[in-house]
């Protein structure tokens, strides 16, 4: 790391460790900050489109409706960022089946990322967010993946730092703090992190992800970390009644101007530029939300009047139902969720491939897994209007 690059307005100081490298130490929050109209025109906008976004949410007929799309949504696309090529369809077919896809084998990884944000927001109900909490997400980020030998779970006791593949230390565009320094700035962090604060609530986010990717805390998964306290920071504060608003698909879309407006606050003090950065991907990534939750809600009350209709049982439509939870299902978890036979089962899941809402995906006779692909598609297109 250059200490040239770190001018007079950064964020923080850097110094030369007794190894005889460069590291840098973030201020603590919150952020020395002078708004401008430009800034408050984003936040107006933010705020606004979170409020349409929550004001959805809170119409869901059901508040188990499309979360978990959602948030598999998130858990492939925040895991992405970091280079893993699993889709949505692996991940399901995964969840499923239990069986990984040879062309898939970094599925793991995602689905590790369900269960973090899972764990965090049923914890997050009865236990404050702490160091602690985030350690715990940590270990079941990395539980049984590429890096478990990199202490889940655990905060780091050496040294690690950010870059090109293969650089040193010395070549290193960031070097977080040394693991004492590291310690005292966590410890600041989780102060703030329950202290009031007079910040708009989108700002003092955009300030608390800054910080936990500039101290860096894990030897591997503090992007996804990062992007997972987002969302459960905005549910912990009651933005959003439902966790709805994901921002890796607006990260990943600005990935070079995300990576660089965050080094730009440590550099330069750039507190300005990534706060607007931040809050330009809340509207834009609650728009998209209110959209998609809206071709979903839409599909839902199709397929439900398709049966309705026809006077269909209740076990189909209970069946519809669960598939606007988590749109993949074998017959033995149909069998289960109905409380009926195998055969029952099947024949239930027969009628809705009949009238395509089903597709079979694994072109076997056994140990076969059920997609709905048009809610899937929903989920997986990159844009929706």
């Amino acid at each position: 790391m250059n200490p040239a690059d770190f001018t007079e307005k950064s964020n923080g100081r850097a110094i030369k460790t007794p190894l005889d490298y460069w590291a840098f130490i973030p201020n603590p929050l919150p952020p020395r900050l002078a708004l401008s109209w430009g800034l408050v025109k984003h936040l107006s906008e933010a705020d606004r489109a979170l409020s349409e976004l929550a004001g959805t949410a809170r119409m869901l007929p059901n508040p188990h409706l499309l979360i978990g799309p959602f948030i598999r949504r998130e858990a492939v696309l925040s895991s992405r960022i970091e280079g893993t090529q699993a889709s949505l369809s692996d991940l399901l077919f995964f969840e499923a089946s239990g069986s990984v896809d040879p062309k898939a084998p970094d599925v793991q990884e995602v689905a590790n990322y369900v269960k973090a944000m899972e764990y965090g927001l049923a914890r997050l109900q009865k236990f404050p967010l702490s160091l602690r909490f985030i350690r715990e997400l940590h270990e079941r980020l990395m539980h049984r993946v590429r890096g478990e030998h990199l202490t889940p779970g655990e905060f780091r006791r050496s040294q690690n730092w950010v870059g090109l593949p293969g650089c040193t230390l010395t070549d290193a565009t960031y070097v977080p703090p040394p693991v004492k320094e590291m310690e005292e700035a966590l410890s600041e962090f989780e102060a703030y992190l329950h202290a009031p604060s007079e910040l708009p609530l989108l700002i003092r986010l955009a300030g608390i992800h800054y910080q936990f990717e500039a101290i860096h805390p894990f030897l591997d998964g503090n992007g996804r970390i990062g992007r997972l306290l987002i969302t459960l920071l905005l549910c912990k504060e009651g933005a959003l009644p439902e966790p709805l608003l994901y921002l890796s698909a607006f990260f990943g879309r600005n990935r070079s101007e995300y990576y660089r407006l965050l080094l730009a606050v440590s550099q330069e003090g750039s507190w300005a530029d990534w706060i607007s950065f931040f809050l330009r991907g809340v509207a834009e990534q609650s728009r998209d939300a209110v959209a998609r939750s809206g071709q979903l809600l839409h599909l839902w009350q199709s397929y439900r009047h398709q049966f309705q209709s026809a006077r269909s049982s209740a076990l189909q439509l209970r069946l519809v139902d669960q598939l606007f939870a988590y749109p993949a299902i074998t017959t033995t978890q149909a069998a289960k969720l109905l409380q009926v036979t195998h055969r029952s089962a099947q024949l239930n899941i027969d009628k809705l491939i009949g009238r395509g809402i089903l597709k079979e995906a694994t072109g076997k006779q056994r140990n076969r897994v059920f997609v709905a692909l048009e809610i899937v598609k929903i989920i997986e297109a990159p844009h929706v209007s």
